[in-house]
């Protein structure tokens, strides 16, 4: 990305370069997640108390702005309780405990990397609903995808990939392809920070019930977590899983996508990738061998060219409005 260039310190960057910076933040953001989640996950939190946690503490924090947002206008929030509950249930729970239990047996890096083939399952699931053959690009993003997905896998090395944590970052990638298409369907009387807001609360207390009737294992710890090759308290993770990975991640993709456009803004969200391997390089001292990044390459040249193609038929601007958690 080519960087402005600006003969004085006084000059404000244009609003693009703006856009491109929160963008770039959203993403390095959100990419912490995975990172503050297995640290947490390796001291004996279940996906479930993680899930939960982060998503409740969240809600709570953005509880007001999204209020504030509503200007008493509740009857929004009752239109579109189907919605919210939906989103709450598979973008914010699903997605989440998916990616976590992903991320318990395989890298952050490869974990996220299967997540993002969802805008490839769209493509198919729209190819066979409609019959209706997608363009060049889409055909060869597809193929480019699949290739990077074996290679990622690195079906040949000496380390086999853990089948069941890739059957777990597969459940993730479907549950955000459906939350493409929710987010695209919603009521355009309905905020984004609302749906959000309400998505978390109905997502996390969804985790949170099922894990204290025992349907799913729910375990917390207090021991001290390693990040960094330091010794930290357990709280600190969690603290940067809600307020940093959610919280600032969610409204800095909000800004990024309202001043770039939702498709530039989604371009820039593949950065999330590159964020999450360097932090797990940095806080957990891992690194997806040279053959996966190859493979993370493919799929993320793979996932441009099919983001790119317009007869794809993806959701467009809706869908890129509200960010997903990984």
């Amino acid at each position: 990305m080519a960087r402005e260039r600006i003969n004085d310190s006084r000059t404000p960057l244009r609003p693009g370069a703006a856009g491109i910076f929160v963008a770039l933040a959203s993403s390095a953001v959100f990419g912490l997640s995975g990172s503050f989640a297995k640290a947490l996950l390796e001291t004996g939190w279940s996906s479930t108390g993680a899930v939960a946690a982060r998503m409740l503490g969240a809600a709570l924090v953005l509880a007001v702005p999204a209020a504030v947002t509503l200007h008493g206008r509740w009857s929004q929030v009752r239109g579109n309780w189907r919605t919210i509950v939906l989103f709450g249930f598979v973008g914010v729970a699903g997605c989440q405990f998916f990616y976590f239990n992903a991320v318990e047996r395989l890298s952050v890096g490869v974990a996220l990397l299967l997540e993002f083939l969802a805008p490839v399952l769209m493509v198919l699931w729209i190819w066979l609903a409609t019959r209706r053959r997608p363009g060049l690009r889409t055909v060869l993003g597809t193929a480019a995808a699949v290739a990077g997905l074996i290679l990622v896998l690195d079906l040949t090395g000496s380390t086999r990939v853990d089948p069941v944590g890739v059957l777990w970052g597969l459940a993730a990638a479907v549950c955000l392809a459906s939350y493409f298409f929710i987010t695209a369907k919603q009521n355009d009387s309905l905020p984004p920070l609302v749906l959000a807001t309400g998505g978390m609360f109905v997502g996390g207390a969804t985790m949170a019930v099922l894990g204290l009737t025992g349907i799913l294992p729910l375990a917390f710890s207090t021991a001290d977590v390693e990040l960094g090759g330091w010794q930290t308290a357990w709280w600190v993770p969690l603290t940067g899983l809600v307020l940093f990975s959610t919280v600032l991640a969610y409204v800095t993709g909000i800004i990024a996508a309202r001043s770039l456009g939702s498709r530039v803004a989604s371009f820039v969200s593949l950065t999330e990738v590159l964020f999450a391997v360097l932090w797990a390089w940095l806080l957990l001292s891992e690194l997806p061998r040279p053959v996966q990044l190859a493979g993370g390459a493919l799929i993320v040249a793979g996932v441009v060219l099919v983001r790119s193609d317009e007869p794809a038929g993806l959701p467009g601007e809706a869908a890129a409005d509200v960010e997903p958690y990984a």
